[in-house]
């Protein structure tokens, strides 16, 4: 493989687009709007600068990175020529099940179309291509260029040539790459996401507070940052589609999200994206905890 199409330039979409580029592949970087593909490159060409600053990789390994990542608009154009597409848009299936069918469309027949949903079932994605075998699952970790976890997801119809494929190039870019079967939040998110809604539950019973709960899980369980801000990180908003898909997936009450959470999202309160979560991004009170009654 040579040649790669990444859909989507927000932050798993640039993040993949960064770690291929670095290590040698041309990237098609594809969003229909030219402002996230400005932003997704300077975010990249930011992340570089860091990189360089300590002397991970040099100013020309930089250049040449950038070099090699080319961004799209025009899906079609996007796609052509490429020998694997991965899919990295926002996490709602009716919205993946449409790309994927365009891209059976528009893509030669053996080329893989992966995609790096946290949740959604890779068989039910599969379903709309006549190439349910090239279908995959390849499950990045945020942030991209750092995280050392891929899940490769099998779908119920993808070959075993396939999967050896993506293993195989996982580990080309620096990779662990974890192979687990397709169930709704595969491994990670199966583990992780009730772990969090709990975590809103014993803030929505008014057990402790923010800072408190987060606490006690950094230093009391070892975890880098704490639940809640680590839902902040990762976006409420996606938080809560994964969970809803595996109370969809499952019909178990342990999987319902919490409340607070719904009313978070539908607020707009979304995390690190939105300025405010569980806590303040704003410049004045980066990352401190919002003062309000969150029951």
């Amino acid at each position: 493989m040579k040649n790669i199409a990444v859909i989507g330039a927000g932050t798993m979409g640039n993040g993949i687009a960064h770690v291929f580029a670095q290590n040698g592949y041309k990237v098609n970087l594809i969003d229909i709007s030219q402002k996230s593909l400005n932003q997704a490159l300077a975010t990249i060409a930011k992340n570089l600068d860091r990189m360089v600053a300590k002397e991970k990789i040099s100013e020309s390994d930089k250049n040449d990175t950038l070099q090699r990542i080319n961004g799209i608009t025009d899906m079609k154009e996007g796609v052509s020529n490429v020998d694997l597409v991965v899919e990295a848009a926002t996490e709602n299936a009716d919205l993946k099940l449409k790309i994927f069918s365009d891209l059976d469309a528009l893509c030669e027949s053996n080329v893989i179309l992966a995609t790096n949903t946290s949740s959604i079932s890779i068989t039910q994605i599969a379903a709309v291509t006549k190439r349910p075998e090239n279908v995959i699952g390849m499950h990045f970790m945020n942030p991209v260029p750092i995280m050392q976890l891929v899940e490769i997801i099998r779908g119920y119809s993808t070959s075993n040539e396939t999967t050896e494929t993506i293993m195989k190039l996982s580990k080309k870019l620096g990779k662990t790459p974890t192979e687990v079967n397709d169930y709704p939040g595969f491994v990670a998110n199966r583990i992780l996401m009730p772990m969090i809604n709990e975590a809103i539950e014993t803030l929505y019973n008014g057990v402790a507070g923010v800072s408190e709960i987060d606490t006690v899980m950094k230093l009391g369980m070892a975890h880098p940052m704490g639940p809640l801000q680590l839902a902040d990180f990762i976006g409420l908003d996606v938080c809560l589609s994964i969970l809803n898909v595996m109370y969809d997936g499952f019909k178990k009450d342990k999987y319902a999200p919490c409340p607070l959470l719904v009313n978070m999202v539908t607020a707009g309160k979304l995390g690190v994206k939105s300025g405010e979560g569980f806590y303040d991004y704003s410049e004045s009170r980066k990352a401190e905890t919002v003062s309000k009654q969150f029951s």
